[in-house]
């Protein structure tokens, strides 16, 4: 069985179904809300979780309930959760628009954040990974300690570069491979990647520029956390030795399944949906 560690961020969600994306000093009225666990550390999780991958998720939780919620949720998925309650702060909270095509806005707050102690703290979990799945929802300390920790145990890394800020070279150098969307790729230097893998929504994605991997066609209902489903997957494919290509066939398809229901945690497909779907393709 595959071994995947993920540390990143996990908190309360609260998405409002709008017509269409605020103009300048417009106020809406959405169409419906709901609430769900969510945080791109914990949907990459729980995608891994559907793979039948084995899981330890880190992460940094207030002492309040949506941390609770936090504990529960990757109960409820199987994951082993590595929680670093941080006492008087609060858990990460967002805000998830997602309009009549699809697409969605992020509105992120957090105040409960991992420390490089806590990271070291994981390290038993790292080194018995296949891969150590990170993104940018931490701070930089954390996956710089991360990184570390996996290249003294030989650990692939895959950085999911999201939201967007400058790379240190030494992380750079260090990781499997990096996986920017469209407007991502625009803000890292792809000649210190050994792979990058550009995610490009309904397009699909490219692999070093030079393979491209074709969407599955779809009809788009909520765009939310299709990227985190295709790490997860990505993650996934390649602990269980298949190669880059066919690993990126996988997290497209997944992606791709994943639109086509709205919230994210119960859209993500499992691993079954995956392999019918790209039989059938």
């Amino acid at each position: 069985m595959a071994k995947i560690s993920v540390i990143g961020i996990c908190g309360n969600s609260i998405f409002m179904n709008v017509d269409h994306f605020h103009e300048k000093g417009e106020t809406l009225v959405a169409n419906s809300v709901y609430e769900e666990i969510g945080g791109k550390g914990i949907n990459q999780a729980i995608a891994c979780a559907k793979m039948g991958a084995e899981v330890s998720f880190l992460c940094a939780i207030g002492d309040d309930a949506d941390g609770e919620k936090c504990k529960q949720t990757a109960k409820v998925f199987g994951i082993n959760g590595f929680f670093s309650v941080k006492n008087g702060l609060k858990t990460t909270f967002a805000v998830i628009l997602t309009d009549k095509s699809g697409e969605n806005q992020v509105t992120g707050y957090r105040n409960a954040e991992l420390s490089a102690f806590d990271v070291i703290s994981f390290e038993e979990e790292i080194a018995s990974s296949d891969i150590l799945l990170l993104q940018h929802e931490v701070p930089e300390e954390v996956n710089e300690v991360a990184v570390e920790i996996a290249k003294k145990h030989n650990v692939k890394v895959i950085l999911n570069p999201a939201p967007i800020r400058l790379i240190p070279e030494k992380i750079a150098k260090s990781v499997f491979a990096v996986t920017p969307n469209e407007q991502e790729v625009k803000a890292i230097n792809k000649t210190h990647f050994k792979n990058v893998i550009t995610t490009q929504g309904k397009k699909g994605c490219s692999i070093n520029d030079n393979i491209f991997i074709k969407a599955i066609d779809v009809k788009p209902v909520d765009t939310t956390g299709a990227g985190d489903t295709f790490n997860g997957v990505l993650a996934v494919c390649l602990a269980e030795g298949k190669t880059l290509e066919e690993s990126c066939k996988y997290a497209v398809c997944a992606s791709g399944l994943s639109v086509t229901k709205k919230g994210v945690l119960n859209a993500i497909p499992t691993k079954e949906e995956i392999e019918r779907t790209i039989i059938n393709e």
